[in-house]
C-alpha cells in the first residue's frame, strides 16, 4: 500500500533553504523526519508505514493504549517546539497524515493564500502562556471587608429584628459569592486587557479544574499571547510585576514559554 506521509508542520521554504534539518527520530522511532519542498513552503514529515498506521489503527490507539498516546504526543510536541527554535514553523495537530506526497502536496496548494499570511503573522513573534490563580478564601476576605455593598447589606440586617436575621444572612452569603466571583473575574480581565499592550495578538483559553493543575488555588484565566521577540522581556517583567503586587493579596502567576504557535496558526 505505501508509506503514510506524518506531517509535523511547515515553515518558509527560503528558511529551509538557509539552515540545515536537525536530526531527529521519526514518529515511529526508526526512520527521521526530511522535508518536501512545495514552493514558498515546505514540509517537515516523516514516512510511517500505512498498515502499522492506518487511521483505524491510530483511532483505536488512542483510545485505548494511554501510553502509546502520551508518548506520541510527547514526541510530536517535543519535535515541534525543537524545530520553532530554528525556523517559523506552523505547527500541526497531532497525527496529521497524508496517504502520499501529492495528497500533501494539493492540500498546501489550497491552502496556500492563508499559509502565506500564517508565515507573515508568525515571522519574529512567539507565543507565551500566562495562567492566573486565586485564593478564593483571601479574596472574599477582602471583600467582606472592602466591598459597599457586602457593607450596606451588613448594616441593614444589623437593624432588622433577630428572626429575620437569619435568613437575611443567608443572603448576605450569597451575595458575598457573587461579588466574589465578579471581583475574580474583574481583576483577571483588567490584568489581560493590560498585557495585550505589549503584544500582538492575546487570546483567552478555557480555565484547568484543580484535578488538571495539582493546585489549591482556582485557576481564573488563562491566556496566550503571540509576542514580538523585541517585546517578550517587558511582557515578562510586567507580569512579574503583578506577581509580587498581588501575591499578598491571594493571586499566583504562572508564566510558560515560547511555546509553537499553535494558537496563532491555523492551518486547517
Amino acid at each position: 500500500m505505501g508509506d503514510l506521509i506524518y506531517l509535523y508542520g511547515l515553515i518558509p521554504t527560503n528558511e529551509a533553504t538557509n539552515q540545515s534539518l536537525p536530526t531527529f527520530k521519526g514518529f515511529d522511532g526508526s526512520g527521521g523526519i526530511y522535508t518536501i519542498p512545495i514552493e514558498k513552503s515546505t514540509a517537515i514529515v516523516c514516512k510511517l508505514d500505512s498498515e502499522k498506521y492506518s487511521e483505524e489503527r491510530i483511532k483505536d490507539k488512542v483510545s485505548n493504549d494511554m501510553e502509546w498516546l502520551q508518548e506520541k504526543a510527547f514526541h510530536h510536541h517535543e519535535t515541534v517546539k525543537k524545530l520553532a527554535r530554528k525556523f517559523t514553523i506552523i505547527p500541526l495537530k497531532f497525527c496529521t497524515l497524508y496517504k502520499n506526497q501529492d495528497s500533501l502536496r494539493k492540500a498546501v496548494h489550497a491552502k496556500e493564500p492563508k499559509i502565506e499570511s500564517a508565515f507573515s503573522l508568525l515571522a519574529g513573534n512567539e507565543e507565551w502562556n500566562v495562567k492566573m490563580y486565586c485564593d478564593d478564601h483571601v479574596v472574599k476576605e477582602q471583600i467582606k471587608k472592602n466591598n459597599p455593598a457586602i457593607e450596606a447589606k451588613r448594616a441593614e440586617i444589623s437593624q432588622l429584628p433577630k428572626g429575620r436575621q437569619f435568613f437575611e444572612k443567608k443572603k448576605l452569603d450569597k451575595l458575598i459569592e457573587s461579588e466574589l466571583e465578579e471581583e475574580i473575574n474583574r481583576i483577571s480581565e483588567n490584568v489581560h486587557l493590560h498585557l495585550k499592550e505589549f503584544v500582538i495578538q492575546g487570546n483567552v483559553k478555557r480555565n484547568w479544574s484543580k484535578n488538571v493543575t495539582g493546585k489549591k488555588e482556582n485557576m481564573t484565566w488563562n491566556g496566550v499571547y503571540l509576542i514580538s521577540e523585541t517585546a517578550v522581556e517587558s511582557f515578562l517583567e510586567q507580569v512579574q510585576q503583578y506577581e509580587i503586587q498581588m501575591q499578598e493579596m491571594g493571586w499566583k502567576f504562572e508564566v510558560s514559554g515560547p511555546w509553537p504557535a499553535y494558537h496563532f496558526s491555523s492551518y486547517s
